[in-house]
């Protein structure tokens, strides 16, 4: 017979130990350190301004804050600049603008105009560049005044 007793004072454990807690308080230093998702640039202020002056001159009644704008869109317009004019882009907005069913029930409907001017809005501040690209693809869609307020 075999025997299998182990002569463990524990002191190799608690070598492993301390060096997993050294090496995770190093990356929690690393990740704070390097964390830069939380700043404001005064370019960031800036363009929501200009933003929030936009939305406010076009008549929205309940405009967001400077701080959610500032979040959401950052000072390059976040995702909505990304390639605003290419084909996913274009499908997911279709696939809003439609009667609400699915499947082969699915039919475009005339939206209202005051749908566009949000996303025009973004785009004309933050990707001023990109602007004649998306208003192409608007300009096809057909809207009307349709929401009553």
């Amino acid at each position: 017979m075999s025997d299998n007793t182990v002569n463990d004072s524990g002191r190799g454990n608690a070598v492993i130990y301390w060096v997993a807690g050294a090496l995770v308080v190093v990356l929690m230093v690393v990740g704070l350190v390097a964390y830069r998702g939380a700043e404001e640039s005064k370019d960031a202020d800036a363009k929501a301004d200009q933003f929030l002056t936009v939305l406010q001159q076009a008549g929205v009644e309940h405009l967001p804050s400077r701080d959610q704008v500032v979040r959401v869109l950052g000072d390059d317009g976040g995702s909505v600049c990304e390639d605003p004019g290419n084909a996913l882009r274009q499908a997911t907005l279709y696939s809003m603008i439609v009667n609400g069913a699915s499947g082969p029930g699915m039919r475009p409907i005339i939206t209202d105009s005051l749908l566009l001017r949000g996303q025009l809005a973004v785009i004309s501040v933050y990707c001023p560049d990109e602007l004649d690209d998306v208003k192409d693809y608007l300009d096809d869609l057909e809207t009307d005044d349709v929401v009553r307020g």
